[in-house]
């Protein structure tokens, strides 16, 4: 079957010579992976390798057989080019950690417009914004929602967060029951948007305090998440 679809690429990998493995979440049928066959020694092809790169927001046209198999592509073309994301240095980091959650984090996911229109909508925000120290963070707690596990924050004024429970606690019940500071600090990413992010003013240990209990949360909830490889250097670029 013949798809025209808007897609986001979360990752590419070499395989053999000249051939390159991509993963894209679709707009029109979720998670798919493709098999680009000569695209890294064809000059001439329609596909070129540069399109691929992490996060880019491409319209494809593809043959889904919808078997399991690696599907198809058949043109593609850049619906935005950035103009930012993967030119700036701390944007380029953010742009590996974010594709990796992404990877680490939509694993079998069937078509959800809701969450492709998130992503979009946030990438298109990260690549005209300037100020984005903790937009990964915002980012992190929206995207909960959208995977089935976003905190409960009818009780948001309690002092402790388990991240067992998703919920705020006015006691701590045990390990995964955390206090302090930065629980504090992550209460002000709840209920807010992109362009509110300048409101919020944590120091860079706290940032990175909150970054990490995400991670945590994130393995917690997700069976086949990973702690992202890119961690260590988006803090160091942060600190």
């Amino acid at each position: 079957m013949v798809v025209t679809t808007k897609a986001i690429v979360l990752s590419s990998l070499k395989y053999g010579e000249a051939d390159l493995i991509v993963r894209c979440y679709t707009e029109s049928s979720g998670l798919k992976s493709y098999l680009l066959r000569n695209v890294l020694k064809s000059r001439k092809g329609k596909l070129k390798p540069s399109y691929f790169q992490p996060l880019t927001l491409l319209e494809l046209e593809t043959t889904h057989k919808n078997q399991g198999n690696l599907e198809r592509i058949n043109e593609a073309k850049i619906l935005y080019p950035y103009q930012t994301l993967h030119t700036q240095v701390i944007k380029s980091a953010l742009v590996i950690f974010l594709a990796e959650i992404l990877t680490n984090s939509i694993q079998e996911a069937p078509e959800d417009k809701a969450l492709y229109q998130f992503l979009e909508k946030s990438f298109l925000w990260l690549d005209t914004a300037n100020e984005i120290a903790n937009f990964h963070i915002l980012f992190l707690i929206k995207l909960s929602m959208y995977l089935g596990f976003y905190p409960d924050t009818s009780t948001i004024a309690h002092p402790y967060f388990n991240l067992i429970e998703g919920n705020f606690q006015a006691n701590n019940t045990g390990k995964y029951c955390v206090g302090g500071v930065h629980i504090t600090e992550l209460k002000q990413f709840f209920g807010i948007e992109f362009e509110e992010l300048s409101q919020v003013k944590p120091t860079k240990k706290i940032r990175m305090e909150v970054l990490n209990l995400l991670i945590v949360y994130y393995q917690l909830h997700l069976q086949s998440f990973k702690k992202p490889k890119s961690l260590l250097v988006l803090n160091q670029i942060f600190e």
